[in-house]
């Protein structure tokens, strides 16, 4: 599949070289060439050179006119937060193979990281500037919004997806390409936890703007729509309180989105995640799953687990998927895990099998 190319429209632009009497810097625009269209929709390279400022303000713009004068075709923007590599790097290449024009890629990874380019070329080239992320910690929540100002930087990506290295994909790219473009909702999972590790975490000193009713707690694996996307890259009232006060055993990746959606964004927030994590064996992170555990059996009883659909306004004609299918991700993997991944995904996940460089993860 090709998405069809925008077409170009070339106005001539004047140049505009404001008086300079006082030695005030100018601007001056070009009138060696024409800048069309597709010159303005361009976004920059990943590694560019903006700081953190800068980049989310860029990413904070939104035309105000809802029709786009050109065919836009819409792409789900998968955002890996990580440590390192992504080591289900062939997993996914595999999930996106074939469907090029209609997905985007970016990778946060720590910046001491020094890996070199991974063998996946839809990976390779893909890793936005980093900075240090420590769990729990509020740089968690400013290494998300760095990932969702760099996606928004491209105005065909529609849908925004977090992800970790340890993520998989439980259904083929055209089940959750379909899935994703066809819902109204975000994925924002938020609840509220009357317990130490829940309001326990609350601070008085974050009001007036967030009251204890308020405060709640989910996962940070989000997945939510282009205008809600806008909203959190430009957010300046929810995310100092949280970068002031929410510090420490506050875990503010848990609470900062929950909390500002559901006080900002309910109606049209599901407050489910779309993707599975375990949880059951307790402790203070979910269960990692290694080779042995990773049958058939186990990952279409994943697939099959049914959620309560919410629909708003109880429109009939709302995704009906959604009335069907609960996760489309899941986590944690373990990188033992990737060769019986591989093997299984064409039978269990109908991803498509493409013979060339397949058989060497036969069993």
């Amino acid at each position: 599949m090709s998405p069809p190319s925008p077409p170009i429209a070339k106005p001539h632009v004047q140049s505009q070289t404001p008086s300079n009497s006082n030695n005030t810097p100018t601007t001056t625009i070009s009138t060696t060439g024409h800048i069309g269209l597709k010159d303005f929709l361009k976004p920059p390279p990943v590694m560019h050179g903006m700081d953190d400022e800068e980049l989310l303000w860029r990413a904070s713009m939104a035309p105000k006119i809802p029709d786009y004068p050109f065919n836009r075709v819409p792409k789900v923007a998968f955002m890996f937060l990580t440590k390192g590599p992504v080591f289900m790097a062939p997993l996914w290449e595999m999930f996106f193979k074939g469907h090029e024009g209609y997905y985007s890629i970016y990778v946060h990874s720590n910046p001491n990281y020094n890996g070199s380019d991974p063998e996946s070329p839809v990976f390779r080239g893909r890793r936005i500037p980093s900075k240090e992320v420590g769990w729990g910690n509020v740089n968690m929540i400013e290494a998300e919004r760095r990932l969702l100002a760099n996606a928004l930087l491209d105005i065909s990506n529609q849908r925004f997806v977090l992800l970790s290295e340890s993520c998989i994909p439980l259904f083929n790219f055209t089940t959750v390409y379909s899935y994703l473009l066809n819902s109204s909702l975000h994925y924002v999972m938020a609840y509220d936890d009357p317990s130490m590790v829940g309001r326990g975490r609350y601070s008085p000193l974050m009001q007036p703007l967030i009251s204890l009713s308020q405060w709640r707690k989910g996962s940070q694996w989000f997945e939510m729509g282009r205008t809600l996307a806008l909203e959190v890259v430009s957010d300046r009232a929810f995310f100092p309180v949280f970068h002031r006060h929410c510090t420490g055993s506050c875990y503010a990746d848990e609470h900062y989105l929950p909390t500002y959606v559901s006080v900002r964004f309910w109606e049209g927030n599901s407050n489910r995640s779309l993707t599975w994590v375990d949880w059951s064996r307790g402790g203070p992170h979910p269960a990692q799953f290694m080779r042995a555990e990773v049958t058939e059996e186990f990952l279409e009883g994943l697939r099959s687990q049914m959620c309560d659909y919410k629909s708003i306004n109880n429109d009939e004609n709302e995704n009906e998927n959604e009335k069907n299918v609960c996760y489309l991700f899941a986590r944690k993997f373990s990188p033992s895990c990737l060769s019986k991944l591989m093997w299984l995904a064409p039978k269990v996940m109908r991803f498509e099998m493409f013979e060339e460089g397949w058989n060497k993860w036969r069993k």
